[in-house]
């Protein structure tokens, strides 16, 4: 058992009791009542929070220069290279590449495309919708987010759809509080898509961030309020809604085994933040 003066778990180099002593009442008390409470693993410190800022600063910037950037006419492999150059030329490593045998910096998912599109020389065409999703390690920590452009005029109906999936995530976020619930995110979400007559993509999901890639939890975009895993101070991970026009489900391409499409061939959007859980709030990380 730690002892109030022996240094604290979490690695701050601080006493246990100025540190995390309170913080281990309150879960303890939440656990007693058969709640979920998050393992220490996933409470970051100080040291891990200022890195995972920095590697947040240059994954917004990365996003800000696709947009600068992203135009009719150009190929995804275009958009890659840029993130590529942007990432390296600041000092961090795009997290995608070689991740798990992916072959690129960033993903960019094109119209029905829902995510793990791979870019190539596809070009980007007048009316497109394109997700670019970017994953940045700096100092060996993490920050992720994605956008969605749209390419010149697009229909009406894309348009709704970006923008009704960014409601979504911006609901999930003004759902989280610490101490709350990861399910209460999904509750935020559900009802704004069904509501508009979209779908809610359940096979991809949020997840946590900041120390690796992707950690627990899970942040389902459906859910119940009150339900899944308290959401402590000290947790970092993503909300990044997938919506889709008609059905919900899709298929993988079987020729690369990563870019997910909707089953039906209708438009999908998806856009992404990491956020920290704070005492007494939220910090968006990739703001």
């Amino acid at each position: 058992m730690i002892q109030r003066n022996d240094p604290c778990w979490c690695g701050s180099g601080k006493k246990y009791k100025k540190c995390h002593e309170n913080f281990d009442r309150k879960l303890m008390s939440m656990k007693l009542r058969g709640k979920q409470v998050p393992p220490q693993r996933l409470i970051k410190n100080e040291e891990d929070i200022k890195w995972i800022r920095e590697a947040g600063k240059i994954n917004t910037a990365v996003l800000d220069l696709v947009g600068e950037k992203i135009h009719a006419g150009m190929t995804t492999d275009e958009i890659d290279q840029l993130v590529y150059n942007y990432t390296i030329e600041h000092g961090a490593t795009p997290a995608p590449l070689g991740y798990e045998g992916f072959p690129k910096s960033c993903c960019t998912s094109i119209n029905d495309q829902i995510c793990h599109g791979i870019p190539d020389d596809t070009v980007l065409k007048e009316g497109d919708i394109v997700n670019v999703d970017c994953t940045t390690i700096y100092h060996g920590h993490y920050a992720d987010a994605s956008r969605m452009y749209c390419i010149g005029e697009v229909s009406d109906k894309a348009k709704k759809l970006v923008d009704v999936t960014k409601q979504c995530l911006e609901a999930g976020i003004a759902a989280v509080r610490p101490w709350g619930n990861v399910g209460d995110i999904g509750a935020a979400i559900q009802p704004i898509a069904h509501a508009n007559g979209f779908s809610v993509v359940t096979d991809f999901c949020g997840h946590g961030v900041g120390n690796d890639f992707h950690e627990d939890p899970y942040i389902h975009h459906v859910g119940h309020k009150g339900t899944g895993m308290v959401l402590a101070p000290g947790m970092v991970f993503t909300i990044e809604p997938m919506i889709n026009e008609g059905v919900a489900s899709l298929f993988i391409d079987a020729d690369n085994d990563w870019t997910s499409y909707t089953d039906d061939g209708k438009l999908s959007a998806q856009w992404e933040k990491t956020l920290l859980v704070t005492d007494d709030g939220i910090e968006i990380i990739t703001e």
